[in-house]
């Protein structure tokens, strides 16, 4: 998946995504607004069984909220996210590992040759 220019945005907006995790935390509805379908559907499977997606979808929001604008843009504006990536999971590109959909690292300089 290609990544979008930094002009290129996919307009969405933290604080949207933040209070759809806040109200409709059981719904996974933060994660369908953000691109995360995969991650929207365990989360509203996962209330069908018990109610651990009501707090998984607590805490991020929480975590929305305090995350960064430039982690979001990265994250959730520039590219979009894999189909079950969750908030608390930390991307490849920005843990600095390659892979993960994201922006590809930048490939080291050729050797030095004499």
């Amino acid at each position: 998946m290609q990544p979008l220019q930094p002009t290129q945005t996919r307009g969405k907006d933290k604080i949207v995504a933040a209070i759809l995790g806040l109200v409709l935390n059981g719904l996974g509805l933060h994660h369908f607004y953000l691109g995360s379908v995969g991650a929207g559907v365990i989360i509203l499977c996962s209330n069908l069984f018990c109610f651990a997606g009501c707090l998984i979808g607590f805490v991020e929001a929480i975590m929305l909220l305090l995350m960064s604008d430039e982690e979001f843009n990265q994250r959730y504006n520039y590219r979009t996210p894999e189909s079950v990536e969750f908030v608390f999971m930390r991307p490849a590109f920005l843990s600095g590992g390659g892979g993960g959909g994201g922006v590809p690292p930048t490939p080291p300089p050729p050797p030095y040759q004499t």
